[in-house]
């Protein structure tokens, strides 16, 4: 499975992105799709994951992220409304098919 991230950008506060990880290879075998981040200085922390219809979210993403996944494009979203400063990282898509794969990270910036 390999995975292609995109969708990063500057945006100003209470803004919104899209995040887009595109997969290709054995995708039919995925169980769960996800997104990680990474601020500076801190620690990768989940973000939200989505399984068959069940998704999960962080606390600090909850009413403000909606992740989705087009099985027929084979393609992982992460929809960001309501963007704070404190979102700032590099956000990683990655795919569960028995082993976990990666996609590279695309850098989210919030900042006036």
């Amino acid at each position: 499975v390999q995975l292609q991230a995109s969708g990063g950008g500057l945006v100003q506060p209470g803004g919104s992105l899209r995040l887009s990880c595109a997969a290709s290879g054995s995708s039919f075998s995925i169980n769960v799709m996800g997104w990680y981040r990474q601020a500076p200085g801190k620690e990768r922390e989940s973000v939200a994951s989505i399984s068959g219809g069940k998704t999960t979210y962080a606390d600090s993403v909850k009413g403000r992220f909606t992740i989705s996944r087009d099985g027929a494009k084979n393609t992982l979203y992460l929809q960001m409304n309501s963007l704070k400063p404190e979102d700032t990282a590099v956000y990683s898509c990655y795919a569960l098919s028995g082993v976990v794969f990666w996609g590279q990270g695309t850098l989210v910036t919030v900042s006036s």
